[in-house]
Formats: structure tokens, C-alpha cells, sequence
């Protein structure tokens, strides 16, 4: 395993982190919050024993909505026992949405260390922050809180994860002496968001940089079109396209750690492997010409930027959103059609009653009620 500087804070985590938002289910595609433990804590402590050491998790992670405590948390404070605790950082996030007030954040900061079973947390981010957010909790006195729970030994350093504009990111990287940020990095997201822009700004800050979503929910590593596969085919094709998307991220310098949500032993040692065989060499030309090819062939197929990061979720109608982005997206890219019939009637695109929920809660900022319009269309009509 390679490992790199943590900005300022002087730590040295593994290029390859753990994430927990995406553990591997009793039911594949079921129920979130009934996580496969025996797999999952198979995976996490072979990834800790093959020099892993950043775990990271959230309040809402495996749980019913971004209002209820998930079931990430407890689990991952059980796989940490036995004497995995002292080998990782861990992190998770503080939920502003269910901040109401300083004593708020106390008190959910407590609950969290109970229930990762620990008494201090690593690296505490301040969990998808935007402009309106960051405002709000700033003026309920974040800041204070912050630098109380650093200087009493709850935390160790203050970051954040970041879901917004560019211009407002850096507003944000001024505000606080954070220690490090987490934000969507990927070679289809160079301008997304904080963006290339946003990552060398808060780099040149002395902060430790986290990638989220550097396979952009798994859709960069597997089902590649022919046009993709025969891209990657010119520069090297003993590299798997996970290789490449991984590869180009660490090509960054500025980038610390990338978590990957990894729910197979395939994928884990695929990933390992991966952080194994990188190089600190740049890309050739014909490799950044090869990931220009493959990005153009991808924005002319991708009709929906969806993550399948779930916050949408529940729906109240019950609608499996993600689910439905995920079935067009591949009509469009793959050509063929998809399994949307298994889809239950309520959980299918004309179910929605545009409430708009889901609008508030997206990362991604889409326009959700009318894209389930389109779904609708193309898979009910």
C-alpha cells in the first residue's frame, strides 16, 4: 500500500480508503440497512490488514433517509474491535440538517462516538456542506463548537464534505482553519462542483483532500460500451477501466485519499492491486488522450449525472429513484433495454407525485420530478 501526506494535518493515510456507504447488503438491492455484517467485516478488515487505514462513514449511511440514523456507524464500530481501531483513521460526519441549535451538535457528536465505539474520531467532517448550509450552521456557531470538541479530544481535526458551486467552495475553505475537505472527484467531473478548480485552491491551503466518488457510483468500472473498452485498448489494456479512473486520480498530486465503496472481495483486491501498481509518474500523452476519448464518449451517451448516492431517498411515494436514473442511463449508453419491469409499480418513475423532496436532498442538484418525467417515457409509455 502507498501512502501519502494528509495536508497539514502531517498524517499518513493509505491512497486507498475505505468507504461505508455502499457495504454489501443481505439482499442485493434490498433493504439499506441490513447490511451483509459477515461480508462486510470480511472486506473492511482485509483492506485494514492489507494496509488500509482510512475508514469512513456517516450518521445516515445504511439507514432509511437522511433524517434517521443508519446502521453504517454501529457496524463499523464492531468490525473496529479485537485491535482494528488503533491501525485506522476514522471518519465520519457531523449531519447539519439535524442541527438545530450548538447543543445539537454536542449531542450528536456523542452519539456518534458511542456508537463507532470510540473515544475520539480522526477526522470529523461537517457533512455536505453548501452555501445555504454553511451560512446556517456558521451562524449557530459551528466554529466554536469545532475548536471545543478539538481542544476537549473529541476530534482531531475538522474537515468537511463539500456539495455546491465552485465560487461558494472557496468562501467555505476561508472560513476555518479546516484541516482537510471531501469532495467529487473524477475524470468526468473536472468541473463538477469544487472541481479541478476547488482541489488545487484548498490544496494550496494546506488541506488534506478526500475524493468521493471516484468511479462516479461504480459506473466507471464496469459494463464499459465497445467504444470504451476499445479506447482504453490504444495505451494499455492490461489495466481494467477501474485502473484508469483510479490511476488518473492519483496522477493528482494534490490528492490525498480516495474512498471507494467496495462490497465484493473482487473489487477489494482489484483495488488493492490498483494502489499497489500506481506510479507517481504522469500520465503520457496517450494516456490523457485516451481519458479524453472515453469522457467524450460517456457525456454523449450519460442523459442523467446521478450518483446512486441515494440521499433522494426514501421517497414517499416510494419511488426507487436512483434505481430508475440508473436503468435509463443504461438504455442510453448500452443499447439494449434494461430490467425496469422488475420494478414494483410504486417504485416506478410515474409514481411520482412531485413533491420535491428528493430536489432538496440531491448532491447533484437535478431536477428530479421532471427527469422521472423522461424515465417515464421512455420505459412506461
Amino acid at each position: 500500500m502507498r501512502y501519502r501526506k494528509f495536508g497539514k494535518t502531517g498524517e499518513m493515510v493509505s491512497i486507498l480508503g475505505f468507504g461505508c456507504m455502499r457495504l454489501p447488503l443481505i439482499i442485493p438491492g434490498g433493504d439499506q440497512s441490513k447490511i451483509n455484517e459477515e461480508l462486510a467485516q470480511d472486506l473492511i478488515r482485509f483492506a485494514i490488514d492489507n494496509g488500509v487505514n482510512y475508514i469512513d462513514t456517516a450518521y445516515p449511511y445504511h439507514g432509511t433517509g437522511m433524517g434517521s440514523a443508519g446502521q453504517s456507524e454501529p457496524f463499523v464500530g464492531k468490525v473496529l474491535r479485537d485491535g482494528y481501531r488503533s491501525k485506522v483513521k476514522l471518519a465520519t460526519k457531523l449531519p447539519g440538517w439535524l442541527v438545530k441549535s450548538e447543543a445539537d451538535m454536542d449531542r450528536l457528536l456523542d452519539q456518534q462516538l458511542q456508537r463507532l465505539e470510540t473515544w475520539h474520531i480522526d477526522f470529523y467532517l461537517v457533512h455536505a456542506l453548501g452555501k445555504n448550509s454553511w451560512s446556517r450552521l456558521r451562524d449557530m456557531g459551528i466554529l466554536k463548537f469545532l475548536d471545543k470538541a478539538i481542544s476537549d479530544g473529541r476530534i482531531r481535526y475538522a474537515g468537511f464534505s463539500y456539495h455546491d458551486k465552485e465560487e461558494n467552495f472557496r468562501e467555505i475553505v476561508d472560513s476555518y482553519n479546516w484541516s482537510f475537505c471531501q469532495i467529487q472527484y473524477n475524470y468526468m467531473d473536472e468541473d463538477y462542483q469544487a472541481g479541478k478548480k476547488g482541489l488545487i485552491y484548498a490544496a494550496g491551503k494546506g488541506l488534506g483532500i478526500t475524493i468521493m466518488e471516484p468511479l462516479r457510483g461504480g459506473k466507471l468500472a464496469v459494463n464499459m460500451p465497445e467504444e470504451v473498452a476499445n479506447a482504453f485498448r490504444k495505451a494499455d489494456d492490461s489495466r481494467t477501466p477501474a485502473e484508469w479512473a483510479l490511476g488518473w486520480l492519483w496522477n493528482h498530486p494534490e490528492v490525498s485519499v480516495i474512498l471507494s465503496g467496495m462490497n465484493s472481495m473482487e473489487q477489494l483486491k482489484d483495488n488493492l492491486k490498483a494502489a499497489d501498481n500506481s506510479t507517481e509518474r504522469p500520465f503520457t500523452g496517450i494516456d490523457h488522450e485516451v481519458i479524453k476519448e472515453v469522457r467524450d464518449i460517456f457525456r454523449k451517451r450519460t442523459k442523467i449525472g446521478c450518483t446512486s448516492c441515494s440521499y433522494c431517498m426514501p421517497c414517499p411515494s416510494g419511488v426507487n429513484i436512483p434505481g430508475c436514473f440508473e436503468l435509463f442511463n443504461n438504455y442510453h449508453i448500452f443499447g439494449r433495454e434494461e430490467t425496469y419491469r422488475m420494478l414494483s409499480p410504486s417504485q416506478r418513475a410515474s409514481s411520482c407525485t412531485e413533491c420535491g423532496n428528493c430536489e432538496t436532498q440531491c448532491p447533484q442538484a437535478l431536477a428530479i420530478p421532471e427527469l422521472l418525467k423522461e424515465v417515464a417515457k421512455v420505459f412506461e409509455v
